[in-house]
């Protein structure tokens, strides 16, 4: 039987435990707490791909923290959610490189015949289950932008 990715939270939950690690301890208690609201919303227990989304979603959240906190001058602050990225990136796949972002956009664009911004949906659409959980959506967007030829603000 393959472990999954919730069995290597709990693991490294229990880990964290014992090796008094209060950092990574928070840190996992609140992806165990989001896997578990979302299970109680969808009803039904999360496979892995579900669970790399709600720990993207994680990720993307303690980002815009670090940037709304470098803005206020609380580098306390920046510090702890740094700390928590780190973490919380360790359960996410090896992040796509933008060289190989602009690949796989370049391979929809063919695929699709994409050719102007009329047709950015039509790739964002067959691009994203793709790069999932493994690059940020808006470096996916603006890769596509820019080989789409659509000028950005």
């Amino acid at each position: 039987m393959s472990s999954t990715l919730q069995d290597k939270l709990s693991n490294d939950l229990k880990e964290a435990m014992r090796s008094k690690d209060l950092l990574r301890l928070s840190t996992l208690r609140l992806i165990k707490a989001g896997i578990q609201n979302e299970e109680i919303a969808r009803g039904k227990p999360l496979d892995d791909a579900a669970v790399i989304d709600l720990v993207s979603r994680q990720a993307k959240q303690r980002q815009d923290s670090i940037e709304q906190f470098k803005k206020g001058n609380r580098l306390d602050l920046v510090e702890k959610e740094e700390a928590e990225l780190e973490v919380v990136k360790g359960y996410l796949p090896q992040q796509l490189t933008v060289g190989e972002i602009e690949n796989l956009v370049t391979e929809v664009i063919q695929k699709t015949g994409a050719r102007s911004a009329v047709d950015k949906g039509k790739v964002m659409g067959a691009l994203m289950p793709q790069v999932r959980g493994r690059a940020d959506g808006s470096i996916v967007n603006s890769v596509v932008s820019r080989l789409l030829g659509i000028e950005t603000a």
